[in-house]
């Protein structure tokens, strides 16, 4: 059956955004038909060329998808209806398990470090023409990539992880592109890929990282692109172990023109060895951001990579924002370089909070995986049964839906201020909503 929603317009930006406006109404479901093409311009009295640049519109921002002559329908998760909507509504009295924040106890202070960096500003003003990138931060940069085995190259400075992700994706692919993704993976990344009109190709993760045999298996069907986390994964807190890393450097071999993203925010919050991917196609990037270290509001990642992608990322950018304030890079320059956190302590601490968890749900017979990072991923049979009786039990936790393609259910519980002495606690609530699943998910 087509859609009934009345689609209107006579011009192709107006008839775009009439069918946006109905699917973020819930006018228009996801996986709902929409009318051919010939037919809707019969109804609107419009040319087709009209409403094949409409469709083509809605296709690169995501909206729906075309599937030959199947036709065009509005996309399963379409971008306008993003993972954000699937927060928890923490009502008060509730222990917020949700957010993935890390611990503010844990995130340096702030106030000297960024007077620092302003009182180099009043001496030195940063104006129109100055270079993007501060020269000390990119020497620390430099010294910690060239540390951790990442290949030589130029770099660049974003407004975060997500950011340098976007403008790499952006800078090498065409919409209706397919990108591989970790699944479950990080959920803002699994919106902005068919917010820019690629499709999303998913790859099962253990602990050690993706699956071999999952992304040989996307880019022999021809994805074009490949996101790793490096450490810390989101949500399950996977690792890309040295052998895991040796075995994808043997598929990527044979892909030499994919583009390679490797994500490291658990840079310094990780205590496990880095085992990077890069250098190992011709295209590939690196994105090292300091938000878990130092806090989301920095705002701030360390983009190295290939020279063509690294010339094509900056040249779009100072068409754009122009540079990422020197000011914060200076401040910023200041946390790595200044031992304003103890690193080591910090990922000690974040892994006993982990750990416990772990341990208090092994001995109650519940299977639960997060080798770093500040979350804890629990497979279970019923998501929104076991968010709803956690809630209930004074726990909120996030469902696992906000970071799963096709991967089987879960709910990720953050732990990074989750006292040892609290996980019993916690460990006693999900395996009671487990125990009232219609099936247990037990180790």
């Amino acid at each position: 059956m087509l859609v009934e929603y009345p689609i209107s317009g006579r011009g192709a930006a107006e008839i775009s955004a009439s069918v946006e406006r109905a699917v973020a109404a819930g006018d228009l479901l996801p996986g709902q038909p929409l009318p051919p093409m010939r037919e809707l311009a019969r109804r609107l009295e419009v040319n087709p060329n009209t409403v094949a640049a409409a469709y083509r519109v809605l296709r690169e921002r995501g909206v729906i998808e075309t599937a030959g002559r199947r036709g065009s329908r509005v996309r399963a998760k379409p971008a306008t209806t993003g993972r954000e909507e699937l927060r928890v509504d923490v009502p008060d009295g509730v222990r917020d398990l949700s957010a993935g924040n890390p611990d503010p106890a844990l995130l340096p202070a702030l106030a000297g470090v960024f007077a620092e960096a302003a009182a180099q500003a009043d001496r030195e003003p940063v104006l129109y023409g100055a270079d993007p990138e501060e020269p000390g931060l990119v020497r620390q940069a430099r010294a910690e990539l060239a540390a951790d085995g990442v290949p030589d190259g130029p770099l660049a400075v974003t407004s975060g992880s997500l950011d340098a992700i976007e403008r790499v994706l952006a800078a090498h692919l065409r919409p209706g592109d397919a990108v591989a993704v970790e699944d479950p993976g990080w959920g803002s990344l699994l919106d902005l890929i068919p917010a820019l009109g690629l499709r999303t190709v998913p790859v099962g993760v253990d602990d050690d990282g993706p699956l071999p045999d999952d992304v040989r298996a996307a880019l022999d069907a021809g994805a074009r692109a490949l996101i790793v986390t490096d450490r810390a994964q989101n949500p399950t807190g996977a690792v890309l172990s040295a052998p895991r890393a040796r075995a994808l450097r043997a598929i990527l071999a044979g892909h030499p023109d994919l583009l390679l993203i490797e994500d490291d925010h658990g840079h310094r919050i990780v205590d496990l060895p880095l085992s990077p991917l890069a250098g190992t196609t011709r295209s590939w990037a690196f994105v090292r951001s300091a938000a878990k270290a130092y806090g989301p509001d920095l705002r701030l990642a360390v983009l190295t990579g290939d020279p063509v992608t690294l010339d094509r990322v900056r040249g779009r950018q100072r068409l754009g924002p122009g540079w990422v304030s020197r000011l914060t890079q200076r401040a910023v320059a200041r946390l790595w370089s200044g031992g304003a956190v103890d690193t080591r302590a910090v990922a000690a601490r974040y892994a006993e909070r982990r750990e416990a968890l772990i341990g208090a749900l092994a001995e109650r017979g519940v299977a639960a995986h997060g080798r770093s990072g500040l979350n804890v991923w629990v497979p279970v049979p019923d998501e929104t049964g076991a968010v709803a009786r956690l809630l209930h039990a004074g726990w909120a936790v996030a469902p696992g839906a906000r970071f799963r393609l096709s991967a089987p259910p879960g709910i990720r519980v953050t732990v990074a201020d989750l006292s040892p002495d609290e996980a019993p606690a916690v460990a006693d609530a999900i395996a009671d909503a487990l125990r009232s699943s219609p099936r247990r998910h037990l180790v």
